[in-house]
C-alpha cells in the first residue's frame, strides 16, 4: 500500500499510552470534587499573572478569578501579579481587581532584572506561598476561571502529576469574526505549528503529545518548579517541558482541555522573535554548546528599500530557585 508523505505519521506507542491516561477535560473533575480534595490534602493554590501593559484585560480576568475561586468556593489562596515594567495603569487595574501586585524589580533586586516572561515566572517563587503554583496570561480575552479549574484539577486529585497545560482551540481572529472564519478559526498557534512542534516531535518525541506546548496557561507542584532553571525569555515553555521530562518523567505530566483561548495576537516579526529564542532554548538543551549568532536580523520596508532590524536573541537563563540563597533562606523561615 502506497502511504502518503502528508499523512500524520503513526504517534508513538508511549505517546499514544500519555494521551490515554494523562489528557483530560476540564469536566473531568468538577469544583466539588477539586475543594474536597484541596481540603483533604491541604495543598495551596497561588495564580501568577505575568503583565506588561495588559490594562484591557488584566482586570478581567483577576475579577473572575477572585469571584469564582476565592469567594464563591474558597479554591485559590491568592491571586499575584507580577508586572514587568508596564507603562500602562495594569497595576493600578490589577490591584482595584483585588489581586496583590508586585514589580518585577523588587523581587531579588540584588540581581538586575533582564527582560523577558521567563524572568517575571521565576522571580515569581519568591513572592508566593502556594504549594501548587498557576500561571495565566494576562491578556486572554473571555476568560473563565475553567482554565484555572483545568489545570489545578490533576495535582489535586493525582499525587503522581507535577505539571499540567492547559490545551484549547486558538482562534486566529477574536469574537465575531472568529466564528465566520470556518476552517481558519483554531490557526492561532503559529510558532506552535513552525517551530515548537517540529523540535519537540524530532528530539523530544516523548512530549509529542502536548496540543499546546507553548500555551501560557499551566500548573506545576513548587517542588517540581524550585529544581528548574528558568529561560528568561520566550523559550520558557518549551525549556520547562523538556526540562520536565528529563526530571520527572513523561507521566508526571499531564494536560487538561479547557476550550477555547482568545487573547491578543503578535505581528510576523514579533513571532520570528519569539520563534528564534525557542530555537536558542531548545539548542541549548541538544547540545548545551555555544550559539554561534544569537541574534536575528528582520527586514521592513522604508522609504529607501527594505531595511535590516537585529534583535538580540535572549541567551541568559536563571538557575534553579533552590540555588538562590534568598529562596532557601525563606524556606527554612
Amino acid at each position: 500500500m502506497v502511504t502518503n508523505s502528508e499523512e500524520p505519521q503513526t504517534v508513538l506507542e508511549e505517546v499514544e499510552r500519555w494521551l490515554a491516561t494523562r489528557s483530560w477535560s476540564v469536566a473531568d473533575r468538577p469544583l466539588h470534587r477539586l475543594l474536597s480534595a484541596k481540603q483533604r490534602t491541604g495543598q495551596t493554590i497561588s495564580v501568577v499573572l505575568p503583565a506588561l501593559n495588559e490594562e484591557e484585560t488584566v482586570g478581567d480576568i483577576v475579577t473572575v478569578i477572585r469571584h469564582d475561586l476565592m469567594e464563591r468556593a474558597p479554591l485559590v489562596d491568592e491571586i499575584v501579579v507580577v508586572d514587568s515594567g508596564s507603562t500602562d495603569r495594569t497595576s493600578a487595574v490589577a490591584a482595584a481587581a483585588g489581586a496583590r501586585v508586585v514589580h518585577r524589580d523588587e523581587i531579588l533586586p540584588r540581581l538586575p532584572a533582564v527582560p523577558g516572561k521567563g524572568e517575571v515566572l521565576w522571580r515569581s517563587l519568591l513572592v508566593t506561598g502556594g504549594d501548587i503554583l498557576c500561571f495565566v496570561d494576562a491578556d486572554l480575552r473571555e476568560f473563565s476561571s475553567d482554565f484555572v479549574l483545568g489545570i489545578v484539577g490533576p495535582l489535586l486529585t493525582e499525587p503522581d502529576v507535577d505539571l499540567v497545560k492547559a490545551m484549547y482551540d486558538r482562534p486566529l481572529a477574536a469574537g465575531p469574526e472568529a466564528l465566520a472564519a470556518g476552517p481558519t478559526a483554531g490557526q492561532g498557534g503559529r510558532v506552535t505549528e513552525l517551530m515548537a512542534r517540529p523540535l519537540l516531535n524530532m528530539h523530544w518525541p516523548q512530549l509529542a503529545g502536548f496540543v499546546q506546548p507553548l500555551g501560557g496557561e499551566y500548573a506545576a507542584r513548587r517542588s517540581l518548579l524550585e529544581q528548574l532553571p528558568f529561560p528568561v525569555g520566550y523559550g520558557v515553555e518549551l525549556g520547562m517541558l523538556v526540562d520536565a521530562l528529563h526530571l520527572v518523567g513523561l507521566d508526571a505530566l499531564a494536560q487538561v482541555d479547557v476550550g477555547v483561548r482568545k487573547h491578543r495576537h503578535q505581528d510576523g516579526q514579533a513571532l520570528g522573535r519569539m520563534a528564534a529564542a525557542i530555537y536558542r532554548t531548545a539548542q541549548l538543551r541538544l547540545a548545551r554548546g555555544h550559539l554561534v549568532r544569537p541574534s536575528l536580523t528582520q527586514f521592513v520596508r522604508g522609504e529607501d528599500g527594505f531595511e535590516p532590524r537585529t534583535y538580540s536573541v535572549d541567551t541568559e537563563e536563571r538557575p534553579p530557585m533552590l540555588e538562590i540563597v534568598e529562596y532557601a533562606d525563606r524556606k527554612v523561615a
